[in-house]
């Protein structure tokens, strides 16, 4: 009889997980998003009607997008459906999240009997949650998302996805029209593509989130610890039979100088995102109070999928910063045009968050610096 009586079945675990190989946790998240991203409709195809409705767009509003940067953009857009998004989110967030699945949490069980076995399984349960993490948020994501702009995060190339549907669902939804927002779509994500695919903006963003990141993953720490209360004979049966009690009463990690340092950074991102697509949209089809009062709402109530994954990096997409971030940008537009906002192609061009208060200290800031 062997020492520990679950040791057969644990032998059968580890090989298991261990003929998946390293990458396992992310191949668990990309068959998880897949799964939740295609619904209850099967995810269809945007009607090739209307995205040739959308890639008409595209040329002119790559122009404007061109004159506010001073810069040339490739106008090109891909059309896909949810299950489109979902893989090109989880593409280039990836490599944001690998380095929590490389180093997981570590349990304290050298008084457990199997404690050696225990701590081998948690070691590898460990980055497997977090790819059901990950394929989760993902999957929810592309829910109602337009595209990858819902989140200003890093990108490893400026690649643009648009899942029509989507869009097509809002303009509906909000009684708008569909050329409207499609112009709003497109302007939004050239400027965040074109921002966020910059080598230097790209670096800035990466170190903030390193940080945040690091201490998102306290929740799955939190995990891990709870694992460990479980393992003894009278609870290991209940964990086997309902291992979802285990993500029960999860917290998030409070506010702290990380988490203020990339929403201050991000809450701006995303408010110039809107300020500049509000700007080309009313220069190419006239003002449109309708649409940018619906979108404001949609970000507010409608966004869940967006701010669960925002949440995974240390982000939050609610809160006061928000307020302030917006009000940060329309001072900067007012007082110097949205054009003062290529500094943010640059890598010291985010505002800090002592910044956030202050956007006279930015621009001052940004408009001295030697990469200027």
């Amino acid at each position: 009889m062997s020492e520990f009586p679950m040791g057969d079945m644990f032998g059968d675990l580890f090989k298991m997980l261990g003929q998946q190989g390293p990458d396992a946790w992310y191949q668990t998240a990309v068959q998880l998003a897949l799964n939740v991203a295609r619904g209850d409709d099967g995810d269809p195809n945007p009607l090739p009607s209307e995205r040739q409705r959308l890639e008409g767009f595209a040329p002119l509003v790559g122009r404007h997008v061109d004159a506010l940067f001073g810069v040339p953009s490739n106008p090109e857009v891909t059309a896909v459906n949810r299950s489109g998004l979902t893989l090109a989110a989880l593409n280039q967030w990836k490599p944001l999240i690998s380095p929590m699945a490389e180093t997981p949490p570590a349990l304290e069980l050298d008084n457990v009997e199997g404690g050696a076995m225990m701590a081998q399984l948690a070691g590898s349960l460990g980055p497997l949650f977090l790819g059901f993490q990950l394929g989760s948020v993902a999957g929810h994501f592309s829910e109602r998302a337009w595209s990858l702009s819902a989140l200003p995060l890093p990108r490893e190339d400026a690649t643009r996805h648009f899942v029509v549907n989507n869009i097509m669902a809002f303009a509906e939804e909000w009684s708008l029209e569909r050329d409207e927002v499609y112009v709003f779509a497109l302007a939004r994500e050239f400027v965040a593509s074109l921002v966020l695919s910059q080598p230097g903006t790209g670096d800035a963003l990466r170190a903030l989130l390193v940080d945040a990141v690091r201490e998102s993953s306290a929740a799955q720490g939190d995990l891990m610890a709870r694992l460990q209360s479980m393992i003894n004979p009278e609870n290991m049966a209940s964990f086997m039979s309902n291992p979802e009690s285990l993500l029960d009463e999860i917290e998030l990690p409070g506010e702290t100088d990380a988490t203020r340092a990339i929403n201050a950074a991000c809450g701006v991102l995303s408010a110039f995102f809107d300020a500049a697509a509000t700007e080309i949209t009313a220069t190419m089809m006239g003002p449109r109070p309708s649409l940018n009062e619906a979108w404001r709402r949609h970000r507010l109530s409608d966004a869940r999928g967006e701010d669960a994954a925002a949440a995974l990096f240390g982000i939050s997409t609610q809160g006061a910063h928000h307020e302030l971030a917006r009000s940060f940008v329309a001072d900067i537009a007012t007082a110097h045009t949205l054009g003062a906002f290529s500094a943010l192609l640059r890598v010291d061009g985010l505002p800090s968050d002592v910044e956030l208060s202050d956007p006279t200290a930015w621009y001052e800031r940004v408009s001295n610096s030697p990469l200027a």
